[in-house]
């Protein structure tokens, strides 16, 4: 007799069906488990050996062999442990078979028999109602499971809880959808004097979705500044809630089950590697790019992080997605974020301060910005001068409008690009002005004639690239929106030129 358990795999944030196979012979006694396992399967034997002996269930002494099908898909993970334990279960008489086939299974075993969290419970529940089949997963991630809504989710806290379920002498309730708890209150705008050019700049970067990058002296506030940007943002909405906590459910970074309602942050230090940033690794996890999908990716000291790391940037934010290529596997991850990045003007930092500059003035500055290429440069947006706040500017009074007034003015400029872009196909439909193409823009910011006129001259003198020409269109959009403006004047168009250096080292 051959037991079956469903399962999956991941590959990327696609799931693979899995089927697990347990048989049962004649011959010396062994366990053993097949189908190109990695580590943490292959010692699934003794954490469902010492689960089983928990339960007062011991194994037969015969040769157990467990088939992981497809044998040449390659098996990571300990979520493998629960549907290899419900197989041998099945194959031993304990638990029914046919009522088994109904479910897909993925938990980790403790040795007392325990469930504990597994990564990847809600693209394994997703996948599981389009295969028409129940999940069963630990208990600390029912919650997550849930959100796939009309799905049986059988979530025990142990493995003597879901025997018991089936045989009758305990019922499992049904789980409740948990969302993560929105902050009652984080940084506000209204905490930073002065720097009223760098408030207005992120308020432009976040009604549009604009990549923008604060160049300024140590302790100015630009990190302050995009620390702050969050606050400002409109929340996620539902489908893209569970867009971003697919991919964070795949990289176990859910805390609880619970699915994100807040856009993500996210911070590394400037000495992550290529691969923190972009992704991969021996089990090809989401990098820093992807776990910022639809939020915010932070890079403090952009120049200090490493060079290649930086240019594998260039592309996901092109595309809004980043392909890893690894001899064992290729797999792709959305990778739609907004890059905030901070930055001294020099080494020594203070390029502008003749007492406190070093000996290498001005050349110091050159060779410290030369380090961000120029086709980088030519992919943010924004990139505005942040200057030391005077002594005078600290003893004000704090500012009057703070991060809430902001963000309806963003909310209601974000609106308006949604309603823009409503018609569109869903499938390529813009989520905001940063992610139209050129096509679209000519027909949503085609500016007046006298504006068409500037950019035109200026692209001309200042030498933009294509790609330029049509980010400044982009910003021109979005000034145009917060001012509730039907279409894009010269205003508009000169203020987005403003906000554009033309080229490392050079102001």
């Amino acid at each position: 007799m051959v037991a079956r358990i469903a399962t999956v795999a991941f590959q990327g944030v696609e799931v693979v069906d899995v089927d697990v196979q347990v048989q049962m012979g004649a011959g010396l006694p062994a366990f053993s488990i097949v189908g190109l396992p990695d580590k943490a399967v292959a010692e699934s034997r003794e954490r469902v050996r010492a689960a089983l002996e928990t339960l007062g269930l011991g194994l037969p002494p015969k040769r157990i062999t467990v088939n992981l099908a497809p044998a040449d898909l390659l098996k990571e993970g300990s979520h493998f442990d629960l549907p290899i334990a419900l197989g041998l279960l099945a194959a031993m008489q304990v638990l029914p078979a046919e009522e088994l086939a109904e479910y897909t299974a993925l938990g980790e075993l403790a040795l007392d028999s325990g469930l504990t969290p597994v990564a990847g419970v809600l693209p394994a529940a997703i996948h599981a109602l389009a295969r028409g089949r129940g999940l069963i997963c630990p208990g600390a991630q029912g919650g997550e499971a849930a959100w796939a809504a009309g799905l049986e989710v059988l979530a025990p806290a142990s493995l003597l809880a879901l025997v018991n379920h089936f045989k009758g002498t305990q019922v499992l309730s049904p789980p409740k959808p948990s969302l993560q708890e929105t902050p009652a209150s984080g940084p506000d705008l209204a905490d930073i004097k002065g720097q009223e050019s760098a408030k207005r700049a992120l308020e432009v970067a976040a009604a549009g979705g604009h990549n923008l990058l604060f160049i300024g002296p140590p302790g100015a506030g630009k990190s302050m500044l995009a620390q702050r940007l969050p606050g400002i943002l409109p929340p996620l909405e539902p489908a893209e809630a569970l867009e971003v906590s697919m991919i964070h459910s795949v990289a176990g970074a859910l805390q609880g089950g619970r699915l994100l309602q807040q856009r993500p942050f996210r911070d590394p230090h400037h000495s992550a590697s290529l691969v923190a940033l972009t992704g991969g690794g021996q089990k090809a996890r989401p990098g820093e790019v992807s776990l910022a999908h639809l939020g915010v990716l932070f890079l403090d000291e952009l120049p200090e992080f490493n060079r290649a790391a930086l240019e594998a940037l260039r592309q996901p934010l092109e595309s809004g997605r980043v392909s890893i290529a690894r001899a064992n596997a290729h797999v792709t991850y959305p990778a739609r974020f907004q890059l905030i990045g901070a930055m001294n003007p020099c080494r020594c930092g203070y390029l502008d301060d003749p007492a406190r500059a070093c000996s290498r003035v001005p050349r110091c500055a050159q060779d410290y910005q030369a380090k961000i290429s120029g086709p980088l440069y030519d992919r943010i947006d924004l990139q505005i001068e942040v200057p030391a706040v005077a002594a005078s500017d600290l003893s004000l009074p704090p500012p009057a409008e703070g991060s809430a007034a902001i963000a309806e003015r963003v909310a209601t400029a974000r609106a308006r690009q949604q309603v823009r872009f409503a018609d569109l196909d869903a499938e390529t439909r813009p989520r905001s002005n940063a992610e139209a193409d050129g096509r679209l823009l000519e027909e949503i910011a085609a500016p007046d004639p006298q504006g068409r006129a500037l950019l035109t001259e200026a692209a001309e003198k200042l030498r933009l690239s294509a790609r330029g020409y049509h980010r400044v269109l982009k910003v021109a959009r979005t000034l145009a929106d917060l001012e509730a403006s039907a279409e894009v004047r010269r205003l508009h168009i000169a203020e987005a030129l403003s906000y554009r250096r033309f080229g490392p080292g050079r102001g």
